[in-house]
């Protein structure tokens, strides 16, 4: 039906007959000329309809916008000052001999051309990935793929489906069911990942398993996650977590390489509890140059009810030249961020003259005493014209609240480099960690490793106190990944179910056939598992990993477009 695409003709095609297929994506109509933009995947050309080709221009007089058309005309320079240098078929233009009408297209519910509200784009996906912008980040992540298979091909990895339908086990989030229609009251389970797969394939002697597969999770959807994601897999037999990283290392600067050209250097690595107590997320932005202090008990005058809370802590960070960039109303608005947690203690001090130790202390609801002021100004370098907010409370409330503000406040001042990537591991996770029940749970998943600790020393130590050898890639305070060294011994995985209350002493197990499988002489192996809709969403600039799905979900976990989920109809 076409000769060319659209977005390839050239001024080496000028006198070439060329028949094109696409869609209208600009009229204008100048009364004896009509000039219609048509688009294909490759971009857009000009159309020129004169009056003198009668049929022709009839049809063109027919046309709207999203008419699917087909075109038949020969190419022709433009004019110098009617050349177009914002698209790339921007100094030709065909002049069109005849125009056939494939399908008209009612009128749209959206502008193509525009950026519409999300409920919209959603409805209509089909219409919304005609965009040239979304159809390039389609592209991109085609692309992307395509780089980490190759990657991954000549490394020796094998490329190994693993199941759908699986036996549901509990491995963090809530999973969805299928019903068997064979076997009836029975349900399979949509994986969560190919975790113990993945392992299976290791305990079989696959050596390297590479997939790109689909996983399921049932949970509170964010910008940049969805019930649906895919993730590169990777499995290894006889390694260790250093040929991991490796790996990892390899295809992350790979792809920053050949789709930003940007040069990664070596990524740092830094424990989880250094990572929480420097700044305030196993999830940091290294780009943020705020840095968070954590302010002495001396130097504060405890409220009696947090006073004996061995949990509390107090963490200062400073908005730089505050009281001249950042507004009042901004400031309110970091106390209502603060305020919703209701148990967090803070106050503002206004640091004007440090020559002359002159400050000023803004109180607040909650409002917090210091003391030995001027220690605290000096220890964390405040300058003049500065704002120092101090917040004391819960652990985790605060590192949580500080990263929060910390970043709210670097978006309001500019204070990051857009242009910059900073990746980081996060290794050395505590192994377990407390619902609010006390109940203990696998902060990664039930077969991560234990880290440098023997089976007897497993057996007796507290478990919250346990490392785990897993790590988490980040990068500009996005987790891109996260893997670990796998469980090989038979033992240390009955102790770690032992811990987290699993009982493997009857069939209904939900990991039995996994135990069992262990005791065949497991190789020692690992891996991670790195999110492709992540990587691609940064590596095309967006802010949102729907805007790199060709078909997402809301946030409600809900699909639009076609009414999913819905009920049975027959």
């Amino acid at each position: 039906m076409r000769t060319k695409y659209c977005g390839n003709i050239t001024v080496s095609d000028v006198n070439q007959t060329v028949t094109l297929c696409g869609w209208v994506d600009r009229k204008r109509n100048f009364g004896n000329f009509i000039f219609v933009d048509i688009r294909d995947c490759t971009g857009t050309v000009q159309i020129f309809f004169h009056s003198k080709n009668h049929a022709a221009f009839q049809n063109a007089l027919k046309l709207r916008n999203e008419f699917c058309i087909q075109v038949i005309g020969i190419v022709q320079k433009r004019t110098v000052k009617n050349q177009n240098m914002k698209i790339k078929t921007g100094l030709v233009e065909i002049v069109a001999n005849v125009l056939n009408i494939i399908n008209s297209a009612i009128s749209l519910p959206m502008d193509i051309n525009q950026h519409n509200e999300e409920k919209i784009r959603f409805k209509y996906r089909y219409l919304d990935l005609r965009r040239v912008d979304m159809f390039q980040n389609l592209k991109s992540r085609h692309e992307i793929t395509k780089y980490i298979r190759n990657f991954l091909n000549k490394h020796d990895f094998l490329d190994l489906e693993t199941p759908l339908l699986s036996k549901s086990t509990p491995e963090g989030a809530k999973e969805y069911f299928i019903s068997s229609r064979m076997h009836q009251n029975k349900y399979y389970a949509l994986p969560q990942s190919p975790q113990i797969f993945k392992q299976l394939l290791m305990i079989s002697g696959i050596d390297k398993y590479y997939q790109i597969v689909k996983c399921f999770r049932d949970e509170d959807l964010r910008s940049d996650r969805q019930p649906e994601f895919t993730q590169i897999d990777i499995e290894a037999a006889f390694i260790n977590d250093i040929y991991i990283k490796h790996i990892t290392e390899s295809i992350i600067k790979m792809l920053w390489k050949k789709f930003l050209n940007y040069t990664l250097t070596d990524i740092p690595s830094i424990t989880f509890s250094d990572a929480i107590n420097k700044y305030g997320s196993d999830k940091p932005d290294l780009r943020n140059p705020i840095q968070l202090y954590h302010i002495k008990k001396s130097n504060l005058v405890y409220n009696t009810n947090s006073s004996n809370e061995n949990n509390i802590i107090t963490i200062a960070l400073v908005i730089p030249m505050g009281i001249s960039k950042f507004s009042e109303c901004e400031i309110y608005n970091i106390n209502k961020i603060i305020d919703v947690y209701n148990t967090i203690n803070y106050v503002y001090i206004y640091v004007y003259n440090l020559k002359n130790q002159e400050y000023k202390i803004i109180n607040t609801i909650n409002p917090l005493k210091t003391h030995n002021t001027i220690e605290i100004i000096d220890n964390i370098n405040a300058n003049n014209g500065d704002i120092i907010l101090i917040l004391s409370g819960k652990k985790d409330v605060v590192n949580n609240l500080s990263n929060q503000v910390k970043n709210i406040i670097a978006q309001k001042l500019d204070l990051i480099d857009q242009n910059s990537w900073k990746p980081i591991w996060i290794t050395d996770f505590p192994m377990f960690k407390k619902d609010k029940n006390n109940v203990l749970s696998a902060t990664h998943h039930p077969f991560t490793a234990p880290k440098n600790i023997d089976i007897q020393t497993l057996t007796t130590i507290n478990p919250e106190s346990i490392l785990s050898n897993a790590y988490d890639l980040v990068i500009n305070g996005y987790e891109v990944g996260g893997g670990s060294v796998r469980i090989h011994n038979p033992e240390v995985q009955k102790i770690i179910f032992d811990i987290l209350n699993i009982s493997i002493k009857t069939n209904k197990h939900p990991f039995d056939f996994f135990v069992h499988a262990l005791k065949y002489g497991t190789p020692p192996h690992a891996g991670i598992a790195l999110g492709l809709d992540r990587i691609v969403m940064l590596l095309t600039k967006n802010n949102n990993i729907k805007d790199v799905i060709a078909f997402p979900k809301t946030n409600t976990a809900t699909c639009l477009m076609s009414g999913t989920p819905s009920t049975i109809i027959y």
